[in-house]
């Protein structure tokens, strides 16, 4: 059974950082995509950062690009989302979220190429 759980949220004031984790269980992260999305409240699901198998490559949203990394760390089997220098538009649910097992997703950023979601952690951005 794949289990996705994020944690790291919070609140922070606008300039500030948070590291976002999502650790997996029954899904090998070294092997398989993974994404990190997000959704404010009104909005729709939005891609934020993805990393390819093996972590090769990584490809972000022009929103959070220059201030946001994707990693992985596979000996804990758990993908991060560093975030800096975070604006009041970034306050959203955060969810992590994977394809089939080694499924290759056409647009990393896609919500709808993605099976399995986390619960979700909330980021909140004061200014």
């Amino acid at each position: 059974q794949v289990q996705l759980v994020e944690s790291g949220g919070g609140s922070v004031q606008a300039g500030g950082s948070l590291r976002l984790s999502c650790a997996a269980s029954g899904y090998t992260v070294r092997t398989n995509y993974v994404g990190w999305f997000r959704q404010a409240p009104g909005k729709m699901r939005e891609g934020v950062a993805a990393v390819s198998t093996g972590g090769r490559l990584t490809t972000y949203a022009d929103s959070v690009k220059g201030r946001f990394t994707i990693s992985q760390d596979n000996a804990k089997n758990t993908v991060y989302l560093q975030m800096n220098s975070l604006k009041p538009e970034d306050t959203a649910m955060y969810y992590c979220a994977a394809p089939f097992l080694r499924w290759i997703p056409r647009d990393p950023l896609q919500p709808s190429d993605y099976n399995y979601w986390g619960q979700g952690t909330q980021v909140t951005v004061s200014s």
